[in-house]
């Protein structure tokens, strides 16, 4: 296919995240990939390969086309590409959500597999609901965290997002309010852990959980989707 009639295509049937649709721009068309660098289908002023240098946003940790995970992913293709987790297993699953668990501290025990940052925010954020909901305290159901956060684009994980310098604020008023705090200081500060202790204990009887993120200190705009650590109130 043509460069031109690929983007042709692009433009009437593909909407890119966090853009308009239609694009005000052309995407770059990527042909291969290898490392951190990216080559181009046809040169971009006068450049036909680039370095990726997002490593904000779903970064490739590994770098493109990585032999070990060639390899890994053609012989389990070889096998079955994919089965639903309802009622079944398999042993790459198992021997991932093994490994995770060595590595954790306790108590995590038990592994959650996801298929996105975002959706690991929801499951968190409504095994806490359930946690509450379970224990005959249904008001339980604010988070608290604080400014400046990322967590995802989904319905719950918006809701933590940083209220006002963020992508989601168009959503106030129609997300669930939670409680939030002002950003940690870049070193550890007594006072700081002091406002925490006293934030959560002031909002004790609606709080199902607390989340927070180790980059929220990065303006909300630029921060990395991250997976989150929370635990019920």
């Amino acid at each position: 296919m043509r460069n031109s009639e690929l983007l042709a295509l692009d433009r009437a049937h593909v909407w890119h995240p966090y853009g308009p649709m239609p694009g005000r721009t052309d995407p770059l068309v990527v042909a291969s990939a290898s490392g951190v660098r990216l080559r181009l289908a046809e040169p971009v002023h006068g450049q036909a390969e680039l370095i990726d240098g997002m490593s904000s946003w779903w970064s490739a940790i590994h770098g493109y086309n990585h032999p070990v995970l060639n390899e890994a992913v053609r012989d389990q293709l070889d096998r079955m590409s994919h089965v639903m987790f309802g009622g079944l297993t398999h042993e790459p699953a198992v021997r991932l959500a093994t490994r995770l668990v060595e590595i954790t501290p306790e108590p995590l025990r038990h592994v959650f597999l996801s298929d996105s940052g975002s959706v690991s925010v929801e499951v968190a954020a409504k095994m806490c609901l359930q946690y509450w909901r379970s224990s005959g305290r249904p008001g339980k159901q604010r988070l608290l965290t604080w400014r400046g956060g990322y967590h995802g684009d989904t319905w719950q994980p918006m809701s933590v997002c940083d209220p006002e310098g963020g992508m989601h604020e168009l959503w106030s008023g129609v997300l669930q309010r939670q409680v939030f705090v002002d950003a940690p200081p870049a070193a550890y500060e007594e006072s700081y852990a002091e406002l925490l202790r006293r934030s959560i204990a002031e909002h004790a009887d609606e709080l199902a959980a607390v989340i927070v993120e180790p980059a929220s200190a990065v303006p909300a705009r630029c921060s990395p989707p991250t997976t989150p650590v929370s635990r019920p109130m």
